[in-house]
C-alpha cells in the first residue's frame, strides 16, 4: 500500500471514529468511552488507540471540529448580510449559533455543558472557541469605525481588564476598543446562556414562542452593545 493511500484510508478511519462518537454522545453524553465508540464500529478498543491515544484526545478533537463547525455557520450567517446591516448581521450571527446548537444538542453540551470530569481543554481549543465572540466584534468594530456605535460609561476596576485582552489577543483579529470588546463580551455572555437554556429545556412549560423571544433578547443585547 502506497504511503499516499495509507495517509487517505487513515484520514478516513479517523472521520469515521468521530462520526461514531459523535452518534454516541447523544446516548452517554460527556462520559464518553473509547471502548463503547469501539463496540459501535466492531473493533476491539486498541484498534481505536492507533488513532486517538486516549479518551481525552479523542474528545478534544470532538470539541474542535464543533468549536469550527459552530465559528464557521456564524461567520457564514454574517457575511450574508450587507456590511453596514449592523443589527441585521448581529441577529443572522444569534440564529446562527441558536440553529447549530438546537441540530447538534449533543455537541453543543460538550461545548457548553457541565464540564467533563477530569479533562481539561488544551490551549488549541482557545482560537476556534472564540470565531463566535470575534464575529459579534467585528460588527461592533464596524459600528464604531462608522461612528455609529453608542458609548457606555465603564467601571474603573474593569478597564485593566479589558485592556490586557486586547493587548493578549496578539496577532488574531481582536476588538480594537474597550467599547468593541466589553458589548462582545456581554452578547457572549448572554448569547450562550439563553441558548443553553434552550437547549437544556430550562424554557419549558414557560415560553412557547421561543423564536420570538430569541429575536427579543437578540434586540436588547444589540441594545446594551450599542449598535444602532
Amino acid at each position: 500500500m502506497s504511503a499516499n493511500l495509507r495517509a487517505r484510508v487513515r484520514a478516513e478511519l479517523t472521520e469515521e471514529i468521530k462520526a461514531t462518537a459523535r452518534r454516541r454522545l447523544a446516548v452517554d453524553g460527556a462520559n464518553l468511552a473509547i471502548r463503547a465508540v469501539a463496540r459501535d464500529m466492531d473493533l476491539v478498543p486498541s484498534a481505536l488507540y492507533r488513532y486517538f491515544a486516549s479518551r481525552d484526545e479523542l474528545l478534544t478533537a470532538l470539541i474542535m471540529d464543533a468549536y469550527q463547525a459552530l465559528g464557521a455557520a456564524a461567520e457564514q450567517a454574517a457575511a450574508a448580510v450587507p456590511t453596514g446591516r449592523y443589527r441585521k448581521r448581529w441577529l443572522a450571527i444569534g440564529h446562527a449559533v441558536r440553529d447549530w446548537a438546537l441540530a447538534n444538542a449533543p455537541e453543543y453540551a460538550l461545548l457548553y455543558g457541565s464540564p467533563v470530569p477530569g479533562y481539561a481543554a488544551p490551549a488549541g481549543t482557545i482560537a476556534p472557541a472564540s470565531r463566535v465572540i470575534l464575529a459579534l466584534a467585528a460588527v461592533l468594530s464596524d459600528a464604531a469605525a462608522a461612528g455609529v456605535l453608542g458609548q457606555r460609561r465603564l467601571p474603573s476596576a474593569l478597564r485593566p481588564d479589558l485592556d490586557r485582552l486586547i493587548r493578549d489577543a496578539g496577532e488574531r483579529p481582536a476588538p480594537a476598543t474597550r467599547a468593541v470588546l466589553t458589548g462582545a463580551l456581554t452578547a457572549w455572555v448572554h448569547l450562550f446562556g439563553l441558548v443553553s437554556f434552550e437547549v437544556f429545556n430550562r424554557l419549558d412549560d414557560m415560553i412557547a414562542a421561543r423564536a420570538e423571544y430569541f429575536d427579543h433578547q437578540m434586540n436588547l443585547m444589540a441594545d446594551l452593545a450599542g449598535l444602532p
